[in-house]
């Protein structure tokens, strides 16, 4: 897992243009090592089993192809459009097949049973474009077919998603029943490349499942065999160094290419199914990284949503004081230090280990800062004198904010579930003294008004200064 940083951050800023080169590279070495290591198709070229190939140019090489030994006729031979292709830990890991013919059917079974398949991908349509590409080698769902001395039933048939249709199959033969699985990948067109990386990763995950620890081979097939088949096949192999760790410093994409295309003729077909294993590649690293990290970091976004809307009671009163639409009437500035509020200025938040004191809100016009204590916890008017005689008229309902939102009205103090008017200490000097004692409230210098809005009107006229401002002291 040491190696995955460096190979994830190298796969990542590959230029496409060194991609194009690797995938020429990969066409003109075919031709080289078909010559240097001898490899023929003599057995696909015969005359009996030139109509058992699907395309005339993709032929089995003859010394990885798959030789059929279950006779169930005289006139069966060995031959069919089929390669073994070794796996990470170099055995006979996938048959790369081309579909089946009408006249091949009762041949793909025979390789099916022979070879104890268990997990069928088949990465085409039937019909591509307007032409065939594969024949029905299953049964509608429920109902059996017969294909030679092989009868097989579809029992159960599932479309996860739009890309996919899992059949489950058993097959019979001589009183023998075989059951496998076929994945069917839908989305895959001829010469191209699936939309997106994740489906096919996903169907590789689920193909892994179903074959367990069956050592039987996994059996790949596409239209002709190669290119799709051969994209499949890469895939799982690098997956599978990946597992095993068998991924090394000189890891290169290019040569595994080359390894299967020594075993499948024309394995990855086009330069864009070779490009789609660099991507698929990185989008594999990037899992598997954040799967080796643990659960952590592999559903971080998750948690990071969960944490933020999970908040602590503390947290929460914290973020209702914030909410100055509703909470404060009237804070004035302390001229002198204050000394501690005997009301609790503290929340208290209770940890495993202690309880310990956290502040639970703060005040802009606290010169001490934010690690000061809060100055009030509730806001208490400051008692009347007692010799003034109450008024039977209020002077104010409600206490308005300064700083209130933009087109909210003010907010009502009698109305809040948190916050009430109560009576204050007599020895509170933070809060004005104001006079309820009359009840004429529209002569702004009325001692019912309030008394730093009180000023001494301006004279309507001109007049002579008195005589005392005048005289000189001597």
């Amino acid at each position: 897992m040491e190696l995955l940083p460096s190979l994830l951050s190298s796969l990542r800023t590959v230029d496409p243009g060194t991609v194009d080169q690797e995938y020429s590279m990969v066409r003109s070495q075919t031709s080289v090592f078909k010559r240097e290591l001898g490899l023929t198709t003599e057995a696909g070229a015969l005359k009996e089993n030139i109509k058992k190939n699907r395309y005339k140019d993709i032929l089995p090489y003859d010394q990885s192809r798959v030789v059929l030994s279950l006779l169930t006729s005289d006139c069966d031979s060995d031959y069919i459009n089929a390669s073994f292709i070794k796996g990470a830990a170099a055995d006979c890991r996938y048959i790369a097949s081309q579909a089946p013919l009408s006249a091949t059917l009762v041949d793909f079974w025979r390789m099916i049973w022979q070879h104890d398949v268990k997990v069928i991908v088949m990465a085409c349509r039937e019909v591509e474009m307007g032409k065939k590409k594969c024949e029905c080698y299953w049964s509608p769902l429920h109902q059996s077919a017969e294909f030679g001395p092989f009868i097989v039933s579809t029992e159960e048939e599932t479309r996860p998603n739009e890309d996919l249709v899992i059949r489950t199959l058993t097959a019979t033969y001589q009183q023998d029943t075989h059951s496998l699985v076929q994945y069917q990948f839908l989305s895959w067109p001829d010469h191209d490349v699936p939309y997106e990386a994740a489906g096919v990763l996903d169907l590789l995950e689920r193909v892994r499942t179903s074959q367990g620890t069956h050592t039987s081979p996994l059996l790949i097939h596409c239209s002709a065999g190669c290119g799709r088949t051969g994209v499949i096949c890469a895939l799982d192999y690098i997956h599978d160094l990946l597992v095993t760790k068998q991924i090394t410093a000189d890891f290169s994409i290019m040569k595994i290419i080359l390894e299967l295309r020594e075993q499948r003729p024309s394995a990855v077909q086009t330069k864009e199914q070779y490009q789609f294993i660099f991507s698929t590649v990185t989008v594999m690293l990037e899992r598997a990284l954040q799967a080796s990290r643990g659960p952590l970091y592999s559903n971080l976004p998750e948690l990071q949503k969960t944490e933020k809307n999970k908040k602590t009671p503390a947290a929460k009163r914290a973020s209702q004081l914030t909410d100055m639409s509703d909470t404060y009437a009237v804070v004035n500035k302390p001229k002198h230090p204050h000394p501690p509020s005997p009301s609790p200025a503290y929340s208290t938040v209770a940890t495993p280990r202690s309880r310990t004191l956290t502040p639970s809100h703060h005040y802009d016009n606290d010169s001490a800062g934010a690690s000061a204590a809060p100055l009030y916890s509730i806001v208490r008017p400051r008692a009347k004198p007692a010799s003034r005689q109450h008024s039977t008229t209020p002077i104010y309902d409600t206490a308005t904010p300064t700083n209130h939102r933009l087109g909210e009205g003010p907010p009502s103090l009698s109305n809040s579930g948190d916050y009430h008017l109560m009576p204050a200490d007599p020895a509170d000097d933070d809060y004005e003294d104001f006079s309820s004692s009359a009840t004429d409230l529209t002569n702004p210098c009325s001692p019912g008004g309030i008394g730093f809005n009180c000023r001494i009107q301006k004279p309507r006229g001109p007049r002579e200064p008195p005589a005392e401002w005048s005289r000189l002291e001597r």
